[in-house]
């Protein structure tokens, strides 16, 4: 028998994905979401690039890219943070400009986000891969509810497979 669901209506799994700071903005041709935009169905944002240049402008500190050392090192610190807090972790793939993390676990995803960029900046800190005094990651991050194993394991071969592939829809998930 196929699994949907636990019984007590929690996911098989998450996918957790977070960006770097400044690397994709409000007005990107890419289009993006916000707060009126992150509902199901809702549609990206449409690019503007008057709304691009001003939010560019308005950025705080330079756009940051993770070197080969600091992938690596968010990558090992996102590994020992699922061990620690005994989470499956399925797949975890750190990229120049953001991270993607397949995770089982029963806390909630909110939490998991945080604890992986928190783990990860002060691992980066500790090991002299981050200097600078605020955060490399952008506020908040995308929080996906896997339910069923068709799910997880299309979101670990998009991970682990499928980058540079445009982001995957809910639907292509399910």
């Amino acid at each position: 028998m196929k699994k949907e669901f636990n019984e007590d209506h929690t996911p098989l799994a998450y996918l957790i994905t977070f960006r770097c700071y400044g690397t994709w903005l409000h007005g990107d041709e890419r289009g993006s979401i916000n707060r009126q935009h992150n509902r199901y169905g809702a549609p990206r944002i449409t690019p503007n690039k008057t709304w691009l240049r001003h939010n560019e402008y308005s950025l705080k500190e330079e756009p940051v890219e993770l070197s080969i050392a600091q992938r690596a090192m968010v990558t090992t610190s996102i590994k020992q943070t699922c061990e620690i807090r005994g989470w499956l972790l399925h797949a975890v793939n750190t990229r120049t400009n953001h991270v993607h993390v397949v995770v089982s676990a029963s806390s909630g995803p909110s939490r998991i986000l945080n604890a992986l960029k928190a783990n990860a900046t002060r691992e980066l800190r500790e090991a002299r891969l981050w200097g600078r005094t605020d955060s490399p990651w952008l506020d908040g991050g995308s929080k996906r509810y896997l339910w069923t194993e068709e799910q997880v394991n299309k979101a670990i071969d998009y991970v682990e497979l499928r980058q540079g592939d445009e982001f995957p829809s809910v639907d292509d998930i399910e």
